[in-house]
Order: C-alpha cells, then structure tokens, then sequence
C-alpha cells in the first residue's frame, strides 16, 4: 500500500522516518549550502523549491510540469535514452515523476542542488523521468540520493535521466543509492556533450540491492569536450550487480575516462563492463577497473572494452580483481590495530571518494557514508 505524504515547504517537515531514509543517501536535510531541494516519495512530488540567492539562476520543476509549461522541451524528452530499449524503459513514459533542472546561461552555482527519489512502500513500482539541462557557460553540481525506507523490503525503480551539457558547461552528477535488499533497479542514463563542455558523473552504491542493471552513456558531439565517470560499490549479501559506462568519441580534440572501484562479498555478483569508441580522432580516453574479492563466495566479472576507428584515437584500459595484500594487514596490525580496524582502514582507501571530484562539502558527506560502511566490515 502507497504511503500518503503531503507536500512539505521543508525537508524538516517530513516524517522522521522519511527523513532518515533520505539523510543515509546523502541528503542534508537542513538544506544548508544547497542551492535547490527535490524531494519524490513514491509517486509523488512532496517538495521542489529552489534557494533564494539562486532565483533567475536555475529552475527546477516536476518533469510533467515542466513538459506543459514549455512546449520546445518535448525536443528534449527521450531525445536521448531509447524509450524502446525494453519493457521497463517503455512503462516510464505511462506514469512517471522525476525533475527537470534547467541551469541557466552563464550561471554559476557554487552550492549542489540535490534531490532524492523514494520508494516509501513495499512492492510499489516506481518511474522517474529526470531532464537535466546544463545551459551554455553554466557550472553546477547535482547530488542525488535514491533510496528506500526501511519498511519497504520489495520494489522496482526505473530511472530515465538525460543530460544535455550545452557549449563551455561544467556539471558534476552524483548519485549514491541506498535500496533494500530486494529491490529490482533500472536506471537509463546518456549525456550530450557540446563544445568545450565538461561532465563528471558518479555513482555511488554501498548496500545490498537484489538486482541492478545500468548502462550510462556519454555522447561527445562538441570538439575540446571533457568527462569523467567515477564508480564505487561495495557489493554484499547475494546482490546481483550489472554495471558499466560507455563513451563515444564522436568529435574531435575531446578527452574521457571511466574508473571503477568495486569491493564483493557474501555471494554477491558484480560485472563491470566499460566500453570506449573512438569514432573521431584526435581522442584520449582510459577505462580502469580494479576489484577486492573479501570471500571465496563472490564474484567480480570485469569487461573492458576499445572500439578505435581513427589512427589518432589514444585509448588504454587496464583491469585487477584480487584480494587485500596479507602484508598490508600485517603492517597495521603491527602498528596496534586489530585485524577487523586493519582490514576497515584498507577498505576505506580503496574506497576513495577523492576520484569523484566532488566539492569539499560533497566529498565530506559521501566521506561520512563510506566510513560508516566500513567500519561494519
């Protein structure tokens, strides 16, 4: 059964327990150093507002409010994501939420905006639509936590975002879920690059999940046009995990890499798949990979992929799955520690927040939930 909850003029009004489930995916709940708040529980839009020092600056809208309000955002809508790629992605366009944020030309936002998609109720099938718009010359940084509350043992998410990062753009895109250990994920993901344009994109998991699949996609159609996609996951109790990043080169003079930092345990499955097409040259790009199995129960199935199709496409991968070194626990054990806070301190540097690029107000937040994680190895 849906759980009702009714529109809120602060994220402090929420229950507590809502409350809580957002704060565990990085939401700041006093909206402190944030420059906008979209808050989606179920199927429904509870708060969506954006701070006053930032007005004429951004926008930030309910998906099917902003499609009504402006006409030319239909060019927009699935312009990118295939609405056919399966059965999941085609049942977003029947009832779905999400947000539209809409940075606006020159625009500098010095705090992140952030939102959190909520399933509130066990079994409840929920659809997002997210249309992010990074206007030309803007720059800003988005933190999205997508979560479940604790009663909801069982759903389904499917999460269609589009990013249309305009000539001299900058944006930086986390998003860190925190489901139940029962919940079906399907996000759908594919970035545009203009023009000298600049996106990072992150992704963070840290507990259990029953199955995820996700393919985020960028598109580099503007020449001198930079990106970044960062992973960290830390895989346990039978999740099954189907991750990857693709990048298409398909301008010149444009520069990508993809990293991924993967920890498995307890039976869980994790394949990391990662392609690079160099379609137009001159081009750099790098895949790396690196993975720590904690058992003999797990397994982590790395897939690095490069397509070059021109001769001045620069393009390198390199791969390692194994396990913490005996000496490194050896060392700091040596030092007074035990093995269970040597074994914690390894997990949290291997687990480094520091390639996420983010802001020091980010990083200390992510920071604060990789350590809590840890420090239940």
């Amino acid at each position: 059964m849906t759980t009702e909850i009714n529109k809120v003029s602060s994220l402090t009004d929420l229950p507590h327990d809502i409350l809580g489930a957002a704060y565990k995916a990085g939401i700041d709940a006093k909206e402190e150093g944030r420059s906008g708040t979209y808050m989606y529980v179920d199927h429904s839009r509870v708060l969506s507002q954006v701070n006053k020092r930032f007005k004429g600056k951004l926008e930030l809208l309910d998906t099917t409010e902003a499609l009504k309000k402006y006409s030319w955002l239909k060019d927009y809508y699935f312009g990118l994501v295939d609405a056919e790629i399966d059965e999941p992605t085609k049942r977003v366009d029947e009832k779905f939420g999400g947000f539209f944020l809409r940075i606006l030309p020159g625009a500098k936002i010095d705090f992140p905006l952030q939102s959190c998609l909520m399933i509130s109720s066990s079994g409840l099938k929920q659809r997002v639509h997210n249309i992010i718009i990074a206007e030309e010359g803007s720059e800003a940084s988005v933190i999205t936590g997508c979560t479940a509350h604790p009663d909801a043992r069982s759903g389904q998410h499917t999460g269609v975002s589009e990013f249309y990062i305009k000539e001299g753009a900058k944006l930086n895109y986390t998003m860190i879920h925190n489901w139940s250990d029962d919940t079906l994920v399907r996000p759908r993901s594919v970035a545009r690059l203009g023009d000298n344009s600049t996106f990072i994109s992150n992704y963070v998991l840290l507990q259990p999940v029953k199955d995820l699949k996700m393919y985020p996609m960028v598109l580099f159609e503007g020449v001198n046009a930079t990106a970044g996609l960062n992973s960290i996951v830390y895989a346990s109790r039978g999740s099954c995990v189907d991750m990857g990043s693709g990048i298409e080169f398909n301008a010149p003079r444009c520069r990508g890499e993809i990293i991924s930092r993967v920890i498995a345990l307890e039976k869980a499955r994790v394949t990391v798949r990662g392609i690079i097409k160099g379609n137009k040259s001159p081009a750099k790009g790098h895949l790396e990979c690196k993975g720590l199995l904690l058992d003999d129960s797990a397994i982590i199935h790395a897939i690095p992929e490069l397509v070059g199709a021109r001769k001045e496409a620069d393009l390198s991968h390199e791969a390692a799955v194994g396990k913490i070194a005996e000496k490194e626990i050896i060392y700091l054990m040596s030092r007074g520690l035990s093995r269970d806070d040597a074994t914690s301190i390894i997990m949290k540097g291997f687990l480094d927040v520091g390639i996420l690029g983010l802001s020091n107000e980010l990083q200390s937040a992510v920071e604060a939930i990789v350590d809590k994680v840890a420090s239940g190895m």
